[in-house]
């Protein structure tokens, strides 16, 4: 069990979802402690489906928390989370680290769908996405970013995410935001005053033929084809609640090209 001590808490969790071979998902491997707590939660179809819960409060200053899921041949795996994840001021000097490592191998599917991430004022939080798939692979992968609790200011907060298909990077992009972040983290150019960003990545083999056409998504948000068989939507907003519906309408948008 992770205990939170002077140097900050180390916290792993590890889920592996596996083709059943009855027409569902099983999930040999769910394992978490500390912090991060996996629940099985009713499955949908052959999707299996996980939520991350909270269990403790973070992460804070020198906290490093680790998520690993794996997504084997043929298998479906749907991941939420059942509340926002609020970085914190620490007790423990240095930033905190949230690390994400997805794999994704040929034809599995993966929706990872977690709840805002939250940056309180005085915090000071790393975040990195790394994604594997096969060429065969689908993805659906949303973050979202909220830049302070109501009436307060942000804390500090870098997000680096990466997706790579068949070893090709398709997506590789780092947004660093808050007190001593570089200057124009603010501006007309990046987040124009707003309080909430995000981005949803879709992969589908069919893009590579067939890309998607870059355009507005309504005012806020943008969708652009990537390099290989995926799309990019972006938006900002001034709250979280505005963020999500822009990103669900776009997703809603993909599901019917």
């Amino acid at each position: 069990m992770s205990v939170r001590t002077g140097a900050g808490v180390r916290s792993l969790a590890r889920i592996v979802a596996r083709d059943d071979g009855r027409g569902g998902t099983s999930l040999p491997v769910l394992e978490s402690d500390g912090p991060l707590a996996l629940r099985r939660t009713r499955a949908f179809g052959s999707e299996a489906r996980v939520m991350l819960v909270g269990a403790m409060s973070g992460p804070l200053g020198g906290d490093h928390f680790t998520v690993e899921g794996r997504v084997e041949e043929g298998a479906r795996l749907s991941v939420g989370s059942a509340a926002a994840t609020i970085a914190l001021p620490g007790q423990a000097k240095g930033e905190a680290h949230y690390d994400v490592r997805l794999d994704v191998d040929g034809h599995g599917e993966l929706h990872w769908l977690p709840e805002q991430l939250i940056s309180a004022q005085g915090s000071d939080l790393y975040v990195t996405t790394r994604v594997e798939l096969a060429p065969t692979a689908r993805l659906v992968l949303r973050e979202e970013q909220v830049l302070g609790r109501v009436g307060e200011e942000p804390g500090r907060l870098t997000s680096r995410l990466t997706v790579r298909v068949a070893g090709q990077a398709v997506l590789d992009q780092e947004l660093a935001c808050g007190p001593g972040a570089p200057g124009g983290w603010d501006g007309p150019a990046v987040l124009a005053g707003h309080r909430a960003v995000g981005q949803l990545v879709v992969v589908r083999p069919e893009f590579a033929a067939e890309p998607v056409t870059a355009r507005a998504l309504g005012e806020g948000a943008s969708l652009m084809p990537l390099a290989g068989p995926a799309a990019l939507v972006t938006a900002v907003a001034p709250d979280a609640l505005r963020l999500r519906r822009l990103l669900d309408e776009a997703l809603s948008s993909l599901r019917q090209t």
